[in-house]
């Protein structure tokens, strides 16, 4: 996830979520990016902040997964429900849908 996030970080603020998209402190909230957008103005990059709740089911089963595929596409899935969660629009749906399917099969 790399080249998707600007970092990975544990949270304690989450209960029933496995993860969450944040913005860094000096970056640029997703309305504010939509407005500009939508006003033609350039917006500047910036990647979110994954946070992950170390205690959520699905993050454990993350820690634990031996198989390196399954881990990858579990991480990849944990972001794509933390992006949809945020209201960002997939970059790949039909991917989304075969990892989920994967997943649900191994």
């Amino acid at each position: 996830l790399g080249e998707k996030v600007e970092e990975v970080r544990s949270t304690t603020r989450l209960t029933d979520s496995p993860a969450c998209l944040v913005v860094g402190d000096n970056d640029m909230g997703e309305q504010m990016r939509k407005i500009m957008e939508a006003a033609g103005q350039a917006v500047p990059e910036s990647k979110p902040i994954l946070e992950v709740n170390m205690n959520h089911p699905l993050v454990n089963k993350l820690s634990g997964e031996t198989n390196e595929e399954n881990a990858t596409i579990l991480a990849k899935v944990l972001f794509d429900q933390a992006a949809l969660s945020a209201g960002r629009p997939l970059e790949n749906p039909a991917q989304f849908v075969q990892e989920l399917n994967k997943l649900m099969f191994s």
